[in-house]
């Protein structure tokens, strides 16, 4: 059967902007076995790397973004776990996710893992019913959004 992995962890990257809209950052994976897809920042955790850890190694390598830039606003681990099935690898991924609010102004810089980035608007005061979730390919994204906006864009 498929094997279970725990070792990819997962980045959404936000930001704020006018008229109560949130931009989440997706990015276009350019090679197998995810060509094609758009997903948030995400790697692979290293040899005794801790999963925060890998959050911040991934944002700096994928999208040239580290903790301590003027543009980071906050970062924050997510609670929920969404497994989700990868049929290319015949694997069921479990990753560990994170959120970072950047500044509206933030642009990503991509390195050669991606061949696109774009932000996918999000009414932050709409239910997730009425959102348009489509931006976001599975269902553990749309969960992870749903959590950023409940526990982080709305409290605020």
């Amino acid at each position: 059967g498929p094997r279970v992995r725990t070792d990819i962890v997962d980045v959404y990257v936000f930001r704020r902007v006018a008229g109560g809209l949130i931009e989440f950052l997706l990015l276009e994976r350019a090679s197998e076995p995810l060509k094609g897809a758009w997903q948030p920042v995400m790697g692979h955790v290293e040899r005794g790397e801790r999963a925060e850890e890998t959050a911040l190694r991934e944002m700096r390598e994928e999208v040239g973004l580290a903790r301590e830039d003027a543009a980071v606003v906050g970062f924050w681990a997510l609670e929920q776990t969404y497994p989700y099935f990868v049929p290319q690898i015949d694997c069921i991924v479990l990753s560990p996710r994170f959120a970072v609010e950047v500044a509206s102004g933030w642009a990503p810089t991509l390195n050669a893992e991606h061949s696109g980035a774009k932000w996918a608007r999000v009414n932050a005061a709409a239910t997730l019913e009425s959102a348009d979730m489509n931006q976001f390919h599975w269902p553990g994204q749309k969960a992870a959004v749903g959590e950023i906006l409940r526990e982080f864009v709305r409290k605020k």
